[in-house]
């Protein structure tokens, strides 16, 4: 016996059914008893998702009668392999990518709008908004990553509110002798200066309502000039220094040298392996509230999709479930977006990312974004080197995106 998880699902059985006798009757009338095969429903993931999709492959069959074809691939690999094989009929009807690929994505013709229906209240809806492009939403999201405060508790035993306070608790740190540096961040890299940026009142895109504002640059706004400065005082302080890497900065932070950092859950098993005792603090406020951008993992559908309807079905009846959702996230352990399931995870270090990044913003996913890093990033290590100043640093870098986004 079948049972109905939503309207949408039980019409689009209804649909695959009714295709089904139609086209047995017309073969039938024709003189011919032949059976039409079914074209599978593709989906792209990378191979830490694999088995779990084939599995819901097989549940997803055995009620429809479709065959669910899971190809796994390197997951960069999928927007590129996308872009060659969708054109000629060969690409996925459903795939995994981030949110930001959707600038690339729609304006290539590559992606389908979609529809969650009632199942979208279900969602986290910073990471519902992520996925929406031009005022259409183009995927389903599952997972997201964003940066927080870490901090050695024995260190600092409470969380600093302010980048005021983290600075005066850096710096009686360093004084006293007891770190290297109380704060330490990796050189350049404006994904984790961003929410420093937005804590001082500054911003990347100005926002409206279809969205980031590409015409409206703010790395030099008071607030982005302000971020700047203050990165400025700790390099004029001796409290910052540069030439320092992502594992650099771990093994600071491992060894006691630093006793604060700004990062992400990916470095959750290196300080799980060496047995460090850490907190996990949302980023401090200081004229603005701190705000990390937030990487959003999803299903979308190609535009090329001859299924749409199913495919949609697949994602919003099939994947978008608890059991479904725990296993992704036991697979990949990141902050899950589906409501149901978050609120049964007990893992406190990835509750504790999923909390700091309630105040996060999605990463531009316009096509203009490509114009921020380089600039931006370089315009870091200057400050960094102690080679400019932060205003005339962030002021050059907004010139030149504003420029490359006018080419």
């Amino acid at each position: 016996m079948f049972k109905y998880r939503t309207r949408s699902h039980l019409l689009t059985f209804v649909m695959v059914i009714t295709i089904t006798l139609v086209l047995a009757v017309s073969s039938f009338a024709g003189g011919r008893a032949e059976s039409m095969p079914e074209a599978p429903l593709v989906v792209w993931v990378d191979e830490a998702r694999g088995d779990i999709m084939r599995e819901v492959g097989n549940q997803f069959s055995a009620e429809f009668g479709v065959d669910v074809l899971v190809e796994t691939m390197g997951f960069g690999e999928i927007r590129d392999d996308l872009e060659v094989a969708g054109p000629v009929g060969e690409g996925p009807d459903i795939f995994i990518g981030a949110h930001d690929w959707l600038g690339q994505l729609v304006n290539s013709g590559l992606v389908a709008p979609m529809d969650l229906g009632a199942e979208e209240a279900d969602f986290l809806p910073a990471a519902v908004d992520a996925y929406r492009f031009g005022g259409d939403l183009y995927g389903m999201p599952y997972q997201m990553d964003n940066v927080a405060l870490l901090r050695n508790p024995n260190l600092v035993p409470e969380a600093p509110r302010t980048f005021t306070e983290l600075t005066d608790i850096a710096r009686d740190l360093q004084e006293s002798g007891q770190v290297t540096f109380g704060f330490i961040r990796q050189e350049g890299d404006p994904y984790h200066f961003f929410p420093i940026l937005t804590a001082f009142g500054g911003y990347v895109f100005g926002e409206g309502p279809q969205g980031y504002i590409a015409s409206d640059v703010g790395i030099d706004s008071p607030g982005g000039i302000a971020a700047a400065e203050w990165l400025e005082q700790l390099v004029a302080e001796g409290m910052m220094t540069d030439g320092i890497s992502p594992a650099i900065m771990d093994e600071m932070f491992i060894n006691g040298e630093t006793a604060m950092m700004i990062a992400g859950p990916w470095v959750l098993p290196t300080m799980r392996e060496n047995d460090v005792e850490y907190e996990i603090d949302p980023i401090p406020s200081e004229t603005s509230i701190g705000r990390p951008f937030l990487g959003v993992q999803g299903f979308m559908i190609s535009a090329f999709s001859e299924q749409r309807l199913l495919a949609q079905t697949f994602l919003t009846d099939f994947v978008a479930t608890t059991n479904v959702m725990l296993q992704l996230f036991e697979a990949v352990p990141r902050p899950v977006v589906h409501l149901p399931s978050a609120a049964l995870i007990d893992d406190p270090d990835v509750n504790a990312f999923a909390a700091a990044g309630e105040t996060g913003a999605p990463m531009p996913a316009i096509p203009e974004m490509s114009a921020v890093w380089e600039a931006w990033n370089n315009a870091i290590i200057l400050i960094t080197q102690g080679r400019s100043s932060g205003s005339e640093a962030f002021t050059t870098a907004a010139d030149q995106i504003r420029a490359a986004i006018e080419e």
